[in-house]
């Protein structure tokens, strides 16, 4: 009968044993299905979540993500600087000295100038422009006084003979000597002269 009792309290501890296992395996079980719905998957791992963060504060990874932004205003700077092209200036480029050219302007004046050779019955007619590389003062001054400039012009043809003007270089003398008169006439009403070319458009003795 002893037997009997140990071998009784014997089966009754080990199922005591075996359903407080088998209720702990329950109770972790739905411990953990209702951490999965509620949570809603996979439990978080911490040593990933700590090497995320460190990927982040790296330099590297902060340099790229602060690259796009300077790129971005580098582009607008760009585009401002486009926009105000206009009110920018500009470098331009100086010649040399040595390779300066200078603009001439020239002036006509209207109609020909006929006056009497000197010593001669004969007549001359010439259609005379002048020409400068000053500014546009210079033109501006001819046309103003063109009227006493015509009569210079007009009293320094008449002192040539009809020999003195014979050939090319009695013309070229003409041409100087009619210079020398505007010049000087320019200077008298303006304060300086500035024409430095004589030019026959027609040229004519009869």
């Amino acid at each position: 009968m002893a037997d009997e009792d140990n071998q009784g309290s014997g089966r009754r501890t080990l199922l005591l044993i075996l359903g407080s296992v088998l209720g702990g395996v329950v109770l972790v079980s739905l411990g953990l299905g209702i951490g999965y719905m509620i949570f809603g998957g996979t439990p978080s791992n911490p040593s990933a979540e700590v090497e995320q963060i460190i990927e982040r504060s790296s330099p590297q990874a902060q340099q790229a993500e602060g690259s796009e932004p300077e790129d971005e205003l580098a582009e607008e700077g760009a585009e401002g600087a486009e926009g105000e092209e206009g009110a920018v200036p500009k470098k331009m480029p100086r010649m040399a000295p040595g390779d300066t050219v200078f603009l001439t302007t020239y002036y006509e004046f209207p109609g020909n100038l006929t006056t009497n050779l000197r010593g001669s019955r004969k007549f001359i007619q010439l259609g005379i422009a002048v020409s400068t590389q000053y500014d546009d003062t210079v033109m501006a001054n001819v046309d103003a006084h063109q009227l006493a400039l015509r009569s210079e012009i007009l009293t320094a043809m008449s002192a040539f003979s009809e020999d003195a003007i014979d050939g090319v270089q009695g013309r070229t003398n003409l041409a100087i000597a009619i210079r020398d008169a505007i010049n000087a006439k320019l200077e008298q009403l303006e304060g300086f002269g500035g024409i430095e070319g004589v030019h026959f458009s027609n040229f004519v003795i009869q």
